[in-house]
């Protein structure tokens, strides 16, 4: 029996919306030739933003394409970094003070955290630059420039020989992404920062306001946010960690808005989206709503449970797992607002009409006719071996020990420094005890999903071990990898390290189900992705009138909107702003993600908020929190920067409403919103909170 998505009683399921009747929804649809590019939706290159920017200047942007993307001046663009491989940052100040999401600097916090420091719960403030904490392997990237090089590849270049002399002996890091699944390739040329150091965050009763339950949902009160210092040599170029370098001095950073926005304001994205399938078919989404998203959201859901109920019990594995938990849980419920918006809309049904469309313009064009049988067949072909690995990635590789005999084997085949102080950490927040409930359930969920027959090698160990718990045991207690004491000395003798290895049970197990590393999407496997090259071609010949944007692959882009509020359900507005009000009606001593500082009690009750309130309608004053807005964002946008139309920083995207999280398939320009954190909290949070009002200083406010 499959267990309920939500296994809390504080967790509540929104409303679900009335479905179409399928038969109104298909004759609406083959009426109309495609989905367009409608309202809000899309997510632009920089370099060419000004094919954009008389739509944008029609919504009230007021700056212009130079503005934002410029290779010869100072842009927007030098103020946006990728921080650490995963999210955006933004430079706030001209010595190099950035500021990103809480959840961004989630790691970096937690790993200078202890029972007796507890920066999660309490925060973390400099007082001064001295103060400031390095973060080993943290790193931002900014975006030199951009530049098409389709023609140059086509003409016989190589990809190593454009991306070597862009690079130039070294300074700057190269890569060559595809765009329109490679009908377009574009070169983007980055410098790097390794010397990036803690500044600020807020308790996580702030940055992580309402936790898991409140995670993706609106309304919400989260201060979701952390800063940052990049710091480069004196010639202001990137250099590795020294108490020698001095803050970097960016040619752009943001100018701070004070004025407040309202809803029907122009807003802005800038940063770097990481993953959308906009243009793929049916069968992909079809693949996502009936197989992979149900699988995946019952497998973290055991996880979470176990997890929980140790955090629960003990403050220091509440520590250690707080990471891990909110890793595991982000993509755990973002799965279940998609699997539920995909449902709603009806677009794998939207999208069977709109092949049907496009096979009649094809049928007489020979060199298209073909494109639709040709990618169905490929997902038959594909889909049950990618299944079979998602599978295995969500069961036996959540088994935290095979996460760690997966790093000891790489440090035995190439030992490094880097590599052993990784392991250490690793076991540093790792509890085997934890991690043994962990292997009952996956094995149990292995079971359920996998299609029969199970491998032989499989059934073999569980029948010698007299079903799934014995199975789960020998795992580890036939195991020399799960305690650090017994593989340090291991560390230090790789041939050892690779004698225990051959004989660990855990690595026998990933070795009966591992298919290898695949891409993030079914529709990347090389078997599928073939065919949306000339696919894409040919949608963009057939669908003329639609404003075809690539697909987000974690390079910068653009997106733009306004601050929008949405009918949730029937009759129920959900209004775009919410204020530090709602924070005290949800304040609860009792939950640790609700348990607010005591600070912050006391400056709404003496409504002590300094230049960071607003008035209220019935004539008071508050302090905004969070607001919703139109634009098209997806993971890699936590920590964007949100600019208005003269390009002042107003908030701090960090997430999306609930079925908001389908629009990485289709945007639903309706009811699809981002949510960000207004920057007078922020501000509010540093200055009354943090007592860090000389960070203002170096700032630009307006």
């Amino acid at each position: 029996m499959k267990r309920p998505l939500n296994p809390t009683s504080r967790r509540k399921r929104p409303c679900r919306m009335p479905r179409i009747a399928a038969a109104i929804l298909l004759t609406a649809l083959t009426a109309i030739a495609a989905p367009k590019a409608r309202a809000d939706e899309g997510m632009w290159l920089p370099s060419l933003i000004g094919e954009r920017i008389d739509d944008m200047r029609a919504k009230g942007f007021r700056l212009t394409a130079e503005d934002i993307y410029s290779v010869n001046e100072a842009s927007m663009k030098d103020a946006v970094v990728l921080f650490n491989g995963g999210c955006t940052g933004e430079l706030i100040s001209p010595e190099g003070l950035l500021v990103t999401n809480h959840h961004c600097g989630y790691g970096a916090i937690q790993g200078h955290s202890t029972v007796e420091h507890d920066y999660l719960t309490h925060g973390f403030w400099a007082r001064d630059r001295s103060e400031e904490l390095p973060n080993e392997g943290l790193w931002v990237r900014r975006l030199v420039r951009m530049e098409e090089v389709t023609d140059r590849l086509a003409a016989g270049e190589t990809a190593e020989k454009i991306c070597e002399e862009a690079a130039e002996k070294g300074r700057y890091r190269t890569a060559i992404e595809q765009m329109y699944y490679g009908n377009q390739q574009f070169l983007f040329v980055y410098e790097q920062f390794d010397d990036v150091r803690l500044v600020g965050a807020p308790p996580s009763s702030i940055g992580k306001f309402g936790g898991d339950t409140d995670n993706w949902m609106w309304p919400r009160h989260t201060g979701d946010f952390s800063l940052f210092r990049i710091y480069a040599d004196r010639e202001n170029r990137p250099a590795k960690f020294s108490r020698e370098n001095v803050p970097y001095r960016p040619a752009r950073y943001f100018p701070v808005s004070t004025k407040g926005i309202r809803e029907g304001d122009f807003t802005m994205i800038y940063g770097f989206p990481g993953n959308t399938q906009q243009y793929v078919t049916a069968d992909a989404v079809a693949y996502v709503v009936e197989r992979s998203d149900p699988m995946k959201i019952d497998l973290r859901t055991r996880r979470l449970e176990i997890i929980s109920a140790a955090q629960e019990a003990d403050a220091a594995t509440r520590i250690r797992y707080a990471a891990k938990h909110a890793s595991i849980a982000n993509a755990w419920k973002k799965w279940q607002g998609e699997l539920l918006g995909l449902q709603r809309l009806g677009t794998v049904a939207q999208k069977k009409a709109y092949e049907a469309a496009f096979a009649r313009w094809a049928a007489d064009r020979p060199e298209y006719a073909y494109l639709l049988d040709s990618l169905r067949a490929a997902y038959r072909s594909a889909t049950e071996g990618y299944y079979l690995q998602e599978l295995c990635n969500e069961s036996v590789k959540g088994i935290e020990l095979a996460t760690l005999a997966a790093a000891l084997k790489q440090y035995a085949a190439k030992p490094s420094e880097a590599l052993a102080e990784r392991i250490a950490k690793l076991y540093r927040d790792y509890d085997p005890a934890i991690d043994r409930r962990v292997a009952v359930e996956m094995l149990r969920g292995l079971e359920q999903y996998y299609p029969r027959p199970l491998p032989e090698a499989y059934t073999a160990e569980t029948t010698r071990c007299k079903g799934v718990e014995g199975y789960a045991a020998r795992l580890f207690d036939a195991s020399a990898i799960v305690r650090f004491d017994a593989v340090e000395p291991l560390l230090r003798d790789t041939a050892a390290l690779r004698a225990a290895l051959q004989r660990e049970p855990v690595l026998h197990l990933v070795g009966i189900f591992d298919r290898g590393r695949i891409p993030r999407n079914l529709s990347n496997l090389p078997v599928v992705e073939r065919w949306y090259r000339p696919y894409m071609k040919a949608l963009r010949e057939f669908d003329r009138e639609r404003p075809f944007y690539p697909d987000a692959n974690l390079t910068l882009r653009v997106a733009y909107g306004q601050v929008a509020g949405y009918w949730y359900a029937d009759a129920v507005y959900h209004r775009p702003l919410t204020t530090l009000d709602g924070i005290i009606a949800k304040d609860d001593p009792t939950v640790y993600d609700y348990d607010i500082p005591q600070r912050l009690r006391a400056c709404h009750a003496a409504k002590d908020y300094g230049r960071w309130s607003i008035p209220t309608a019935d004539g008071g004053v508050t302090v905004p929190v969070c607001f919703l807005a139109t634009n098209h964002t997806t993971g890699g946008n936590s920590g964007s920067p949100v600019v208005n139309a003269d390009g002042e920083l107003v908030g701090i995207n960090f997430d999306r409403t609930w079925r908001s999280t389908m629009s990485d398939l289709q945007f639903d320009p309706a009811i699809c919103r981002n949510i960000a954190v207004d920057i007078h909290y922020v501000l509010f949070t540093i200055d009354r909170i943090g007592g860090a009002e000389y960070l203002l200083k170096e700032m630009e406010l307006r």
